[in-house]
C-alpha cells in the first residue's frame, strides 16, 4: 500500500513541479507570483492528502458524511479540474514554442543569417487566458460542493397515453432516485428536498434505486424523514447496484447477506412496498394500472439481476404499466424488445454525472459519453424511458449543472 502511494504521489509531483513552474513565469508582480506560488503549494498539500486518506481508508469508509471530509474531496476535485486546464494551457504554449523556435532556425539557416527575426511572445497572454478559462470549472465545483449538491429542482412532465384507463387520467407521480444516504452531510437541506417531495401531494410516489452508497445502515438517521414521504396510492421502489454493497469489501459473505437484509427492512419501515421482480396493480374504479419494479439490471461490473419476465408473471398483458429499473441501459437491451409492452420506465444511475450544462434546448455532460440514456425523456415509438438525474449525489460531493432533481410526472389519456 505505501508503496502505491508514493508512486502515485511521484506522478503527481512531476507533474505540479511542470505547471508550477510554466505557470509562475506567466506573472511579472512579484506579489501576485508569490502568492499565486502558495496557493499552488497548498492546494497540492490537500490533495495528496486526500488521495492518502482514500487509499488508507478504502476498506473502512464512514457511513455517514462528514461536511469538513467532503468539502476536503470536493476541493480536490476541484483543483484536479483548475490543474486539468492549467496542463491544457501549458501544453499548448510549449507547442506554439517550439512552432517558434523551429520557425526562427529555418529563417535563419535558409533565408537571412544576418537578419535577427522577432516572433511574438504570446506566454503572458496565453497563460492568463487559460488560468481565467481554468478557473471557471474550479469556481464552479466549490459553488457545486457548497450549495449545488442540495439545489433541488421540481421538474414538471406531462406524458399522454391512449391505453390509460379513464380512473387514472391526471395521475400525478413523484419520481425520486439515487438518494445515496451515506453521503449526506447537512440533514436540515435534506429535509428541504423531502418538503418538496411532500409539497407536491402526490397520488404516487416512486423510487428508483441506490438508496445507500453500500452500508444499510446509512439511512437509519433519515428513515423518520423519508417515511414522512406518503402517497393516496402508495410509496414504491426499486433496487439500485449500490444497495447490494458490491462497492464494499465485506468480512465474509453472509455479512453481506445480511447488509442486504437490513436494507429490505429499512425500506418497509420507511412504508416503501419493494418491488424486486415483481408486479403491484393499483385497481381504481374497477379499472388496473401495474407497477413493476426489477432489481438492478446493467451492463458489467454492475449487477445483472433484474428479471423482467419475472416480474410480469400473472400480468394483464393489456393492462398500463410503469417499470422501475435502476439502470437506463436496461431499457434499450432488455425493455423495448421484450414481447411485453412497458409504457413507461423509470430509472436513475447516471447522476448526469452531477457535472453539465443544461439551459433551454440544450444540454450536455460528461455522462453522455457513458450511457446513450442518460438525463431526462427518451421515447421510441410508444414507449416511454424518464431518467432522473438523482436526489443525492456520490463521489464527488457536490453538483455543478446537473442539479438533484424531483420529477412531477402527471399522466393523461390520449383523446
Amino acid at each position: 500500500m505505501i508503496q502505491r502511494i508514493l508512486i502515485f504521489v511521484t506522478l503527481l509531483l512531476v507533474l505540479d513541479l511542470y505547471l508550477l513552474t510554466s505557470f509562475r513565469n506567466y506573472f511579472t508582480n512579484n506579489t501576485i507570483k508569490l502568492g499565486f506560488k502558495w496557493f499552488y503549494v497548498l492546494s497540492m498539500l490537500i490533495s495528496y492528502g486526500c488521495f492518502t486518506l482514500i487509499l488508507l481508508r478504502f476498506d473502512d469508509r464512514p457511513t455517514q458524511g462528514n461536511i469538513l471530509i467532503n468539502l476536503w474531496f470536493g476541493y480536490t476535485f476541484a483543483f484536479i479540474a483548475l490543474k486539468i486546464g492549467m496542463f491544457l494551457t501549458a501544453a499548448f504554449d510549449d507547442v506554439v514554442r517550439v512552432i517558434e523556435f523551429v520557425g526562427k532556425s529555418i529563417w535563419r539557416v535558409f533565408l537571412s543569417s544576418n537578419t535577427e527575426v522577432k516572433f511574438s511572445d504570446r506566454r503572458k497572454f496565453i497563460g492568463q487566458v487559460g488560468l481565467g478559462l481554468a478557473s471557471i470549472p474550479f469556481l464552479s465545483m466549490l459553488y457545486g460542493i457548497t450549495k449545488g449538491k442540495y439545489n433541488y429542482k421540481v421538474k414538471n412532465i406531462a406524458l399522454s397515453f391512449k391505453n390509460l384507463p379513464a380512473s387514472f387520467n391526471g395521475l400525478k407521480i413523484v419520481h425520486i432516485s439515487d438518494i445515496h444516504s451515506g453521503s449526506f452531510d447537512d440533514i436540515d437541506e435534506v429535509k428541504h428536498g423531502v418538503d418538496l417531495i411532500k409539497q407536491q401531494e402526490a397520488d404516487l410516489i416512486l423510487f428508483t434505486g441506490d438508496l445507500v452508497n453500500n452500508d444499510a445502515v446509512e439511512i437509519v438517521p433519515y428513515k423518520e424523514m423519508f417515511k414522512e414521504m406518503t402517497a393516496p396510492l402508495g410509496v414504491f421502489s426499486s433496487l439500485g447496484n449500490h444497495d447490494y454493497g458490491t462497492h464494499k469489501r465485506w468480512n465474509n459473505a453472509d455479512e453481506k447477506k445480511q447488509n442486504l437484509l437490513n436494507l429490505f427492512q429499512h425500506q418497509k419501515d420507511m412504508g416503501f412496498d419493494l418491488l424486486n421482480n415483481r408486479t403491484h396493480t393499483i385497481t381504481k374504479n374497477g379499472e388496473e394500472l401495474d407497477i413493476v419494479g426489477v432489481e438492478n439490471w446493467g451492463k458489467p461490473p454492475f449487477p445483472q439481476i433484474g428479471d423482467l419476465s419475472k416480474a410480469l408473471e400473472g400480468t394483464n398483458p393489456e393492462n398500463f404499466k410503469i417499470l422501475l429499473s435502476h439502470d437506463p441501459t436496461h431499457w434499450d437491451e432488455k425493455v423495448i424488445p421484450h414481447k411485453q409492452h412497458i409504457d413507461l420506465t423509470l430509472s436513475g444511475h447516471t447522476h448526469g454525472m452531477q457535472f453539465g450544462v443544461e439551459i433551454p434546448g440544450f444540454k450536455w455532460s460528461p455522462s453522455k459519453y457513458i450511457y446513450k440514456r442518460w438525463a431526462g425523456l427518451y421515447t421510441n415509438n410508444k414507449q416511454h424511458l424518464y431518467v432522473n438525474r438523482g436526489f443525492g449525489f456520490l463521489g464527488f460531493p457536490g453538483r455543478v449543472g446537473i442539479w438533484p432533481e424531483i420529477t412531477i410526472i402527471t399522466l393523461h389519456q390520449e383523446s
